[in-house]
C-alpha cells in the first residue's frame, strides 16, 4: 500500500496522545496548579487534535469528513471518529472537574480509560478488518496499536513528571521497561507473520478455473501503471524493509530501553528519548503501510500479495 504521510502522522501522534491521556486519567501524574493543568491538557489535546486533523488531509473532500460519523453501524472509521469526539469532550470536562473539585469516582475514570483505549482499538480495526490485506487482517494489528499507544504514553508522562519535578519511582521505570519490551515483542511477531503469511486468493480461486490446471494472465490488463497499482501495489525492496525494521526497532525500542535502564530522571534526556521513540514509531508506521499489499495486486500479476 502507498504510505500516506497524513495517516502516518495521524496514527502515530493521536495514538501517543490517547496513550498519554490514559495514564493521566489513571492518576500517574499530579496536577497541582493551573500551570500544570494547561501543560498537561495542552499536550494531550495537541497530540490528539493534530493527529485527527492531519487524517482529514487524506480525504478527497476534507470538508465532508463529518459525514463519515453517520456510518457507525458498519464502519470502524466512523466508530473511531465518534469515539474521538466523545473522548475529547470527556477529557475536557475531566481536566476541569479534577482541577477544581478533585478526583472523580473510580468508576468514571475506568469508563473514560476504556473509551480512550477502545478509540485506539477502533483505529487499528480500520485496517485489521480488511480481509483484502492479509498481513493487516490479524489480531496482532490492534494489539500492536494499543501497545504502542500505552508504552509511548507512559514514556511521555514520565517525561512530563520530570518537568514538573514529581518523584519518578523505580517501579515506574520498571513498568516502562516491561511495556517497551512487550510492545516490540508483539511487533516482531507481527513482522514474522507478515513474512510467513500468504493470501489464500489467487488467479485460480478468483476465476474458478483452478481445477483445469495452472491459471495465468495472457497479457497485462493495462499498458501503463494506473491508480490501483500506485496505491494498492506499492513495493518496498526487501533489503530496504529489513534495514528500516532495524532502524525502527533501534530508535523506538532499543535506545529508549537502554537509556531508561539507567534510571535517569533528567527531563532533557527523557525528552530526547521520547523524540527518538517517536521517530522509530514513524518508521514502523511507514512500513506498516509500505509492506502491505492489497489483494487487487494479483490482478496485475503480483503472485506474492500479502
Amino acid at each position: 500500500m502507498h504510505p500516506a504521510w497524513s495517516i502516518i502522522f495521524f496514527t502515530t501522534l493521536s495514538g501517543l496522545g490517547f496513550g498519554f491521556s490514559t495514564w493521566v486519567v489513571f492518576g500517574f501524574i499530579e496536577i497541582r496548579n493551573i500551570f500544570q493543568l494547561i501543560i498537561t491538557a495542552g499536550f494531550t489535546f495537541c497530540l490528539i487534535g493534530s493527529g485527527l486533523l492531519s487524517s482529514t488531509l487524506h480525504l478527497g473532500h476534507p470538508e465532508r469528513a463529518w459525514r463519515a460519523l453517520s456510518q457507525w453501524r458498519s464502519s470502524w472509521l466512523s466508530r473511531e471518529g465518534i469515539l474521538s469526539v466523545l473522548v475529547l469532550t470527556a477529557l475536557t470536562y475531566w481536566f476541569l472537574y479534577t482541577f477544581r473539585y478533585g478526583e472523580l469516582p473510580l468508576l468514571i475514570n475506568i469508563t473514560l480509560m476504556t473509551m480512550i483505549l477502545f478509540t485506539v482499538y477502533a483505529t487499528a480495526m480500520i485496517y485489521a478488518s480488511l480481509k483484502t490485506v492479509t498481513c493487516w487482517n490479524q489480531f496482532l494489528t490492534p494489539v500492536c496499536y494499543l501497545m504502542f499507544a500505552i508504552s509511548g504514553g507512559m514514556l511521555a508522562i514520565t517525561w512530563l513528571m520530570s518537568i514538573f519535578g514529581q518523584l519518578i519511582t523505580s517501579s515506574t521505570f520498571q513498568i516502562l521497561l516491561i511495556l517497551i519490551l512487550l510492545t516490540w515483542a508483539f511487533k516482531i511477531k507481527w513482522w514474522w507473520n507478515l513474512d510467513h503469511s500468504q493470501s489464500e486468493s489467487n488467479l485460480a480461486t478468483a476465476t474458478g478455473l483452478g481445477k483445469f490446471g495452472k491459471v495465468r494472465s495472457l497479457m497485462p490488463p493495462h499498458t501503463s501503471e494506473n491508480y490501483l497499482q500506485k496505491e494498492m501495489g506499492f513495493v518496498v525492496a526487501r533489503k530496504h524493509a529489513i534495514k528500516l525494521r532495524v532502524i525502527s526497532l533501534t530508535l523506538g525500542g532499543i535506545i529508549p530501553f537502554a537509556t531508561i535502564l539507567i534510571g535517569t530522571s533528567s527531563s532533557l534526556l527523557l525528552g530526547i528519548i521520547l523524540f527518538i521513540h517517536l521517530a522509530g514509531v514513524f518508521v514502523e508506521r511507514w512500513l506498516f503501510f509500505a509492506e502491505a499489499k492489497h489483494i487487487v495486486s494479483l490482478y496485475y500479476g503480483d503472485k506474492t500479495s500479502v
